[in-house]
């Protein structure tokens, strides 16, 4: 859950500089490799325009077991404290769930021996808002951020109060390790480095390349339209 909001926080980045105005087809060479020059410096994502998914995520915490039907591939698991292995995760390998108390949930993972974040569950009295607090710590510079869900189903019978489906809200608060990131652009070359410490360096129209510090083996294609 939590790599997913900074994913898409990474992805609202370049939609922010996809917004800004770009020179039309017949726009002079010169024109256009200055506009194209304008995305040079360094920029912070602005969370209030950040669309999420209007799909509910549905966890389910009973009889010991962990289950999220809404993950991609859908993920089930112990919640009994321990770590356990999981498969077909791109940044991690495996997974604590912990029952804290009966409005609260953390979880851990690693990926070999190295932790790399955790998030913790707070359900609120009234049972409708589910607060996520999270440090994602995949890359060099770890992020930590806020968020909440607001309840669109009820738990079944006999289940954590945390179960349940849920529709992500805007994410209230985030550090800015994940907001920021620069841009350098030098011939038919661009460099990108984020506040994270991931990185890339690819040529416009050229073969993919390879993000620097992500351990998921993340590519990046870089193309001009106009």
């Amino acid at each position: 859950m939590k790599r997913t909001i900074v994913t898409a926080l990474a992805a609202a980045s370049l939609l922010t500089l996809s917004a800004c105005s770009q020179p039309a087809q017949d726009t002079p060479a010169e024109e256009q490799a200055a506009a194209a020059e304008g995305i040079e410096g360094t920029w912070k994502s602005d969370l209030a325009s950040v669309q999420l998914e209007d799909e509910p995520n549905v966890y389910l915490i009973k009889d010991g077991q962990y289950v999220c039907s809404t993950c991609n591939p859908p993920l089930t698991t112990p919640a009994d404290g321990k770590f356990h292995a999981v498969a077909d995760r791109p940044y991690f390998d495996s997974m604590a769930v912990t029952v804290v108390d009966d409005r609260t949930v953390k979880f851990e993972r690693k990926m070999g021996d190295r932790d790399v974040g955790s998030s913790t569950w707070q359900l609120s009295a009234d049972g409708n808002t589910l607060n996520v607090e999270f440090v994602d710590k995949t890359a060099a510079n770890p992020v930590t951020g806020k968020g909440s869900s607001t309840r669109v189903a009820a738990a079944p019978a006999g289940a954590h109060a945390t179960s349940g489906s849920w529709k992500a809200n805007p994410v209230s608060n985030l550090s800015d390790e994940a907001l920021t990131f620069s841009y350098d652009l030098e011939g038919d070359t661009i460099r990108n480095r984020s506040g994270d410490g991931t990185s890339y360096e690819a040529k416009i129209g050229g073969p993919d390349a390879p993000v620097q510090g992500d351990p998921s083996g993340l590519m990046v294609a870089v193309t001009r339209p106009s």
